[in-house]
């Protein structure tokens, strides 16, 4: 049946109508289609990135690591001619744009922590790459798109892949050299996969339980049991009951004890709170949730059986930085590489984080590897001066060893000054005398 030009007008706004009700988004906004994979989970929870940050535990591994990494040094390094050593590029453009401000309204902090969260959340962080149109081509500006609004589609004629940006109504279509794009664990090479979309069951077992706890509460705890009347009520007598049970009601005035009049007695039924572990698996939920994103659960506060405190806080966050950070922090890198890089200069320049801030321990321990890294010659005075934010001092920038580290056959002739050479010069021996020498020590 062929439906008129009209007709299919109003049935077009009707849906649109219906979606904005049921999920707050238009039909052409590419966030829909995030309602409409999967459907319900076994918990009966729709799990979506807005439902999910509601989560505790989601919200706290995201900001983790998503501030973690915002926080740190992002720098451009320049690669010497013969690549045995490396300076910071401050003279590149892309080097300000990197550490410093990537566009007029973000700082450099605002703007990785907002691209690391959209890696945590959808697996795949965007941002639009504004490049001079004036004099040598170079990125002028980074501004970051929502990946829920981002499709990504291969040209059957080019192989190059065509960024479709959808946002108020209005369709962005950017080609790959315009995009940095940054993907999360992927299968295909194109797009990152989701930690919400893939723990979807978990999330929703989780947001169940939260529930769940919530309604007992509001309920006074009391959802288990009920009061058994010895007659049928009638009319106002059931008015009454209900109003006298509503002072009983609700989380304040659980543990309230109330008046039973005329042979009414309270019953349970079920299972108590307790008896349900209800406690336990909102607790194991956490652990559950943090396997999805790579975190500790002491890391987010889950200090059940752990500590954070004392000499265990130094390998806690090696192991944060080892299994958590690191392969993000690789992503990130390699994608600036990738994208904001002019072929001619990706062999010499590269972007690296700092993650010295992070291995910090206590101060005794700090000037200890200090002390041990200029003793040996792995840094100068003044890098460990610009790392502890002291000024540079005159001779600081020469590399020095300690004297002393030598081979054993070389001890005595190696680097020793002229004036503490062996003494040579033979001594003259003592006259020899009747009888003996002089100087002898058998000599009475």
């Amino acid at each position: 049946m062929k439906i008129s030009a009209p007709f299919r007008g109003l049935l077009y706004k009707a849906a649109n109508a219906m979606a904005l009700t049921v999920t707050g988004i238009s039909l052409t906004d590419l966030r829909l289609g995030a309602f409409m994979v999967g459907g319900p989970t076994h918990s009966g929870k729709l799990v979506s990135v807005n439902t999910a940050m509601q989560m505790d535990t989601v919200w706290a591994c995201t900001r983790l690591i998503s501030d973690t990494i915002g926080a740190m040094p992002l720098k451009l390094y320049q690669r010497s001619p013969d690549g045995t050593s490396s300076t910071l590029a401050r003279d590149h453009p892309l080097y300000r744009i990197l550490s410093r401000s990537p566009n007029t309204d973000m700082s450099a902090i605002e703007f990785w922590s907002s691209m690391v969260a959209c890696l945590m959340l959808w697996g795949n962080a965007f941002a639009q790459v504004i490049w001079s149109d004036i004099g040598a081509k170079r990125v002028v500006a980074l501004y970051p798109l929502r990946p829920d609004r981002m499709t990504v589609n291969r040209d059957d004629a080019t192989g190059e892949l065509i960024y479709t940006y959808t946002y108020q109504g209005q369709t962005l279509t950017l080609e790959e050299g315009d995009i940095l794009h940054i993907k999360g664990y992927c299968l295909d090479g194109m797009m990152g996969m989701s930690p919400i979309s893939a723990g979807r069951q978990q999330i929703g077992s989780a947001m169940a339980a939260e529930e769940t706890a919530a309604r007992m509460f509001a309920n006074g705890m009391l959802s288990q049991t009920y009061i058994k009347s010895p007659n049928i009520l009638k009319g106002d007598q059931r008015v009454r009951a209900k109003a006298i049970l509503k002072d009983y009601e609700g989380a304040l005035n659980a543990g309230k004890t109330p008046l039973l009049e005329g042979g009414w007695t309270v019953e349970s039924i079920g299972m108590n709170p307790e008896d349900m572990q209800l406690l336990q698996t909102r607790g194991f939920n956490v652990e559950t949730l943090c396997r999805w994103f790579g975190v500790a659960p002491v890391m987010i506060g889950r200090m059940e059986k752990s500590t954070a405190w004392g000499s265990g806080l130094e390998q806690m966050n090696l192991w944060f930085l080892t299994y958590t950070l690191q392969p993000w922090l690789v992503r990130i890198e390699q994608a600036i590489t990738r994208c904001l890089l002019l072929p001619a200069e990706k062999e010499t320049y590269f972007a690296q984080h700092n993650v010295d801030a992070l291995l910090r321990a206590d101060s005794q321990t700090r000037a200890q590897l200090e002390a041990t890294q200029v003793q040996n010659g792995i840094k100068t005075r003044n890098e460990i001066r610009e790392k502890e934010g002291l000024a540079p001092i005159p001779g600081g920038d020469i590399a020095t060893v300690q004297a002393q580290m030598i081979p054993l056959t070389d001890v005595g002739k190696v680097g020793m000054p002229p004036t503490l050479q062996p003494v040579t010069t033979p001594i003259s021996q003592p006259q020899s005398q009747p009888g003996g020498t002089i100087g002898d020590p058998d000599d009475d």
